[in-house]
Parts: C-alpha cells; sequence; structure tokens
C-alpha cells in the first residue's frame, strides 16, 4: 500500500474516534513502526492535521475539524507524482477533475481571513469563495504552503480567523525565518 492509502486510512480512523497509532498502522499496513512514526508526522506537519494524543486512548484525534486536502489517484503512482509536479508549478490552476483517471476523495481545505485593505483582498481573489462582511472572506485552498505562500507576499494587513492549525504554521513559519535570520547584519561576509 502507498503512503497516500495509509494516510487516508488514518484520518478515517481519527474522524471515527478509534484513536489510532503508529503500532496500529503498522499492523494493517505491515510497515515498519518508523514508517508509521513519519506517517503520523507527514499528517501533522505536512497537511496541517491538528493531531493530539490521548494517552488515556493510547492513540491519536483531532483537537478541531479537519478535512484532508484534495487527493487525486491515477492509476500508475508514477502518473501521480508527474500531476502533483505539475499541479504544484501551477500553483492553485484547478485540475481537469473531468479526466476520466481523476477522482476527487476529498474536498480542498477552507480558512476564514480578515482583510480590511481591498489590494490586500484583491490579491487573495483567487482563493476567497465568500465574504462574510466585516473585512472576513472565506477562502478555499488545496495546498496549505502555497496558501500560506501567498498570504505571507501581501503587504496589507492579513489575520488568518479560523483554522488554529493554519494559524499556527503561519506563525511557526515566521517565527522559524526570523530566527534564521536574526544576527546576519552583524556576521562578516564570508
Amino acid at each position: 500500500m502507498n503512503a497516500y492509502t495509509r494516510i487516508q486510512w488514518l484520518h478515517e480512523q481519527i474522524k471515527a474516534f478509534r484513536y489510532p497509532n503508529a503500532q496500529r498502522l503498522c499492523e494493517r499496513f505491515g510497515i515498519s513502526h518508523r514508517q508509521g512514526q513519519r506517517d503520523l508526522r507527514y499528517l501533522r506537519e505536512e497537511l496541517g492535521a491538528p493531531l493530539s494524543y490521548s494517552a488515556e486512548r493510547r492513540g491519536f484525534c483531532y483537537s478541531e475539524d479537519f478535512s484532508l486536502p484534495i487527493y487525486i489517484r491515477n492509476a500508475s503512482e508514477s502518473d501521480y507524482t508527474d500531476l502533483l509536479d505539475t499541479q504544484l508549478s501551477m500553483a492553485e490552476e484547478p485540475i481537469d477533475a473531468a479526466h476520466p483517471h481523476y477522482v476527487q476523495l476529498q474536498i480542498p481545505f477552507t480558512a476564514t481571513l480578515h482583510i480590511p485593505d481591498k489590494l490586500a483582498r484583491m490579491a487573495l481573489d483567487r482563493f476567497i469563495i465568500a465574504d462574510q462582511g466585516s473585512g472576513q472572506y472565506l477562502c478555499e485552498f488545496s495546498h496549505v504552503d502555497l496558501f500560506l505562500s501567498a498570504i505571507l507576499m501581501i503587504e496589507g494587513k492579513v489575520r488568518i480567523l479560523s483554522p488554529a492549525w493554519l494559524r499556527e504554521k503561519l506563525v511557526a513559519i515566521a517565527e522559524r525565518t526570523i530566527e534564521n535570520h536574526r544576527g546576519l547584519d552583524e556576521e562578516e561576509p564570508e
């Protein structure tokens, strides 16, 4: 079984309150414990899942509502990799979902942003699906990192109101970037 199947299984188990863990993942798919831990880390760090560990249940749950991003299944794994690379390079341009080899299994991520500035709102227009009034907009996106990159590029004031995991990921990226560049002005060039 491929990683995408395992991630889908993990998500379904968590949504069903079955509290999966790395050991159950290993038993289900015949993978190493280390690979099971990598799958959980991927779900949390790359897909932005708000995972919480329950010591009482000895497994994972979501601390808030969460949906997996769009997942495209193709006849061959290498075709999927090529498709994903192409999709990433095209940023948020949609895939032709009518193509017979592709099946949409999950809906895109959503977020609510506060965007008081008109120019900032225009820059994020491709993500906005609804105006909720008072400068709040409902956005939809399939790639977390691309969406956060778009927010970081905005010069106006943009705030992520929800979900909390997305806001926390943005703050972590900003903090890591600041830390990586702290003190560079004082350093001698090599």
